[in-house]
């Protein structure tokens, strides 16, 4: 049904779905979808929430991973999304945009557009991808001040505080960050960034019982390939796959514009495309029109003009 109409929209803030997702147990999965298609997407498939990445969105903007764009560059996406998907959205939120009153107006702006959630990062600008070298990190305690300014600004949007420490500091000075954000008010916390097994087990069993954790299965990174199920047994209660979606989208239009410019058109590549049909189906052209019919037939006026007025 179009959300123009459509009174089975959620009315409960995205903030409290997100938060229940993760308090009712197991691992929540949060695909990343990079626009309004993709979050439908990935409902379709049968995901409860998602994720928006910082990086698959500038990506998608043909700009790198930087920390460039601005809060209301980000609130379009955010607000395309959850108008299509009608789910809680996990956003990335770099480095919170400046500091403590940068944070707290980043916060509003992203509940006002949809989010359910948000993470906040510990590196300072221009901040990098996670899983590249040389980052530099901010203090801990500048850090914990940033968080602490998003919880208050929160009415409901859920807070995740992430840590780039474990390959500058070890893991000793990202379970320290960790249990200092949590102190300020972060509701989970996201160790970035680690590299194998051992270090994920460990990193959750050190931490305070009860306490989230979001895992990053990201590709062609620091992290090796692990399942959800893996993730959830060494105490993981979320994971993103951030870029996955937009990596596989970019080279399927690559392979597409390499057809073009070889065979003269897109002849050999039908097999490879989503349908009109699929299309339509999929963002519900024909609700709209019915919508669109059902408002012309109510307003066509059916008594008699009044004498003397205009025909």
């Amino acid at each position: 049904m179009p959300y123009l109409v459509n009174s089975d929209l959620p009315t409960e803030p995205a903030g409290r779905r997100f938060r229940a997702l993760v308090e009712a147990g197991g691992i929540v999965e949060l695909p990343g979808a990079h626009n309004g298609m993709a979050s439908l997407q990935a409902r379709e498939a049968g995901f409860k929430a998602l994720y928006l990445s910082g990086a698959a969105m500038t990506a998608s903007m043909g700009l790198p991973d930087l920390g460039i764009i601005t809060v209301d560059e980000v609130a379009f996406f955010i607000r395309q999304i959850a108008r299509a998907s009608g789910l809680p959205l996990l956003v990335d939120g770099d480095t919170g945009y400046g500091e403590a009153l940068n944070v707290m107006h980043m916060v509003r702006t992203f509940e006002d557009a949809g989010a359910g959630a948000v993470h906040i990062e510990d590196q300072l600008l221009p901040k990098k991808c996670g899983h590249l070298n040389d980052k530099k990190l901010a203090d801990a305690h500048d850090m914990a001040a940033k968080v602490a300014a998003a919880a208050r600004a929160r009415r409901d949007l859920y807070i995740i505080a992430r840590t780039d420490a474990a390959a500058s500091e070890g893991l000793d000075g990202a379970l320290a960050r960790a249990r200092l954000y949590l102190e300020a008010g972060a509701d989970a916390i996201f160790p970035e960034a680690l590299t194998n097994a051992e270090m994920f087990r460990t990193f959750a069993e050190r931490m305070p019982a009860g306490v989230p954790l979001l895992a990053n299965m990201t590709e062609f990174g620091r992290t090796p390939f692990f399942t959800t199920s893996e993730f959830e047994a060494m105490g993981y209660r979320m994971v993103i796959w951030p870029v996955s979606a937009l990596r596989v989208a970019n080279k399927a239009q690559a392979s597409l514009y390499r057809a073009i410019r070889h065979d003269g058109g897109t002849h050999r590549m039908i097999e490879a495309m989503q349908t009109r049909a699929e299309l339509y189906d999929l963002i519900g052209l024909h609700e709209y029109e019915a919508l669109d019919a059902s408002i012309v037939q109510t307003v066509i006026p059916t008594g008699q003009p009044q004498r003397g007025g205009a025909a």
